[in-house]
């Protein structure tokens, strides 16, 4: 999903809850407004301020109940006719259990009017603002190209061009469709990917060879775009893979990771308080690490090492713990490592690279590397975005040329500070089992598996476990 859908699904809920506000003061405005009180006398004590209260506390109510049939689900397009109708559904759900709960407490809310007139008013004003969410949505996708998905369509039946048809009438989905392929190769897909990129690949047809149809996977996985396609019959009762539709037509997306919708977003929230946080806490520490590190060898405080990411380059950083030029030592021109350092790699079979005593290490370089106090930096990618608290093992780009089909899976999130391999002894697993375990992280990630490894990787801090370093 792209950030431009996870932004406006999330704005829908203060846009919602803002409307269930405002509703409630149409609702007051109206009763309390002249005209109407000389049609019907007012003979109750209503505050605007105790109403506004009551307002705020029950509130809520709504939003959950929105919650509950559909209506913040990221990965549901809807027809608006329907969204109409969820919402009128949603807000008389909220009224009936606002209804129930006075009851029970044997209360009677001073006016009926306003009761039903605010009922009337909310299914109204929240279908304002998401048709005003829709509108925006629609024209800065538009004007500013912000959140398109480059998409590219496969086959040659009418398939093709009924997304085609969809797509052009509802600019709200934010496609842009980039090529469209009668029949393809993986090199032509590569070409495109570069220029002018995929973001997301539909396949329309259904009778492909299924060992293109796994190239076109392996293909999708790696570069980290988006797969869906035109089921059969059978796939189409499947229920291994998350289904949606484009008008009439039913797509099957292939789940890369359960880290999608809110949990990407709980996921970057904790990613964004965490880190910041942790950076505060550390700032003395990162001033005192300066000093020792530049009073120790020459070169910058900061090492910034080039990684992978989804596949995509950034730069991570760390405290330097070796000398000046230390990653121009470890590889030759073609990429491989030099013979002198290769005799020296203790990992053995595998493109991962550890060597007990680096001849490159610096003397306080031995001490953060021993502690792990040299990957504290790394919050700054994680607050940057590019890493998150908890994820695989970033790697280097040399590293990821020698991967395997099955190791690319690793790209598809991003890479943390910890998890399931560095708390299960990483420097003594060799490189296939370190890859299971992440492939079993991406393939069952939830917070509370995040949670659990932030937990090991402090206890093994305190108690001095070093294994995962």
């Amino acid at each position: 999903m792209k950030k431009s859908e996870l932004v406006f699904n999330v704005l829908l809920v203060p846009i919602d809850f803002l409307m269930i506000i405002f509703a409630g003061v149409l609702a007051y405005s109206l009763r309390f407004s002249a005209e109407f009180s000389n049609l019907r006398p007012i003979v109750f004590d209503l505050p605007f301020r105790s109403f506004m209260e009551i307002i705020f506390v029950v509130s809520p109510i709504f939003i959950i109940s929105f919650a509950f049939i559909g209506l913040y689900n990221l990965k549901s397009v809807r027809k608006f006719w329907k969204e109409i109708f969820q919402i009128a559904v949603g807000v008389s759900a909220g009224f009936m259990l606002i209804i129930f709960v006075t009851f029970m407490q044997r209360e009677m809310f001073s006016s009926r009017f306003i009761f039903f007139a605010g009922w009337f008013f909310a299914i109204i004003t929240v279908v304002l603002g998401r048709g005003i969410m829709r509108v925006l949505q629609g024209w800065i996708v538009n004007k500013f190209k912000f959140g398109f998905h480059r998409l590219v369509l496969l086959g040659g039946n009418g398939t093709v061009k009924t997304i085609q048809n969809e797509i052009r009438k509802n600019k709200v989905l934010g496609y842009k469709i980039v090529r469209k392929l009668r029949d393809f190769k993986i090199e032509d897909l590569q070409k495109i990917y570069k220029d002018p990129g995929i973001d997301e690949i539909i396949l329309c047809s259904s009778d492909i060879e299924k060992d293109r149809i796994q190239e076109l996977l392996d293909f999708c996985q790696e570069k980290d775009i988006d797969f869906k396609f035109i089921p059969d019959m059978f796939q189409a009762q499947a229920t291994l893979f998350e289904m949606q539709t484009i008008s009439d037509i039913t797509l099957i997306e292939v789940k890369r990771t359960p880290l999608d919708g809110w949990g990407k977003i709980f996921k970057r929230s904790v990613d964004i308080v965490g880190s910041f946080l942790g950076l505060i806490v550390l700032s003395p520490f990162f001033l005192v690490m300066a000093f020792i590190i530049k009073l120790d060898s020459a070169g910058p405080v900061f090492a910034r090492l080039e990684r992978i990411s989804r596949g995509k380059k950034f730069k991570l950083y760390k405290f330097r713990s070796m000398v000046k030029n230390a990653h121009s030592m470890k590889y030759d021109q073609d990429g491989n490592l030099t013979t002198q350092l290769a005799k020296l790699n203790e990992r053995g079979e595998g493109p991962l690279f550890k060597i007990k005593n680096d001849p490159r290490v610096t003397r306080v370089g031995k001490f953060i590397r021993k502690t792990r106090l040299d990957e504290f930096p790394q919050l700054i990618n994680v607050l940057k975005g590019e890493m998150s608290l908890v994820g695989p093992r970033p790697h280097e780009p040399e590293e990821v040329a020698k991967y395997k089909k099955h190791h690319k899976k690793l790209l598809t999130i991003k890479p943390g500070c910890t998890g399931m391999a560095q708390i299960s002894g990483s420097s003594s697993l060799d490189f296939e089992r370190e890859v299971k375990l992440d492939i079993y992280y991406i393939e069952n990630w939830s917070l509370f598996l995040d949670f659990i490894i932030v937990i090991k990787t402090l206890l093994m801090y305190l108690r001095g476990d070093r294994s995962a370093c």
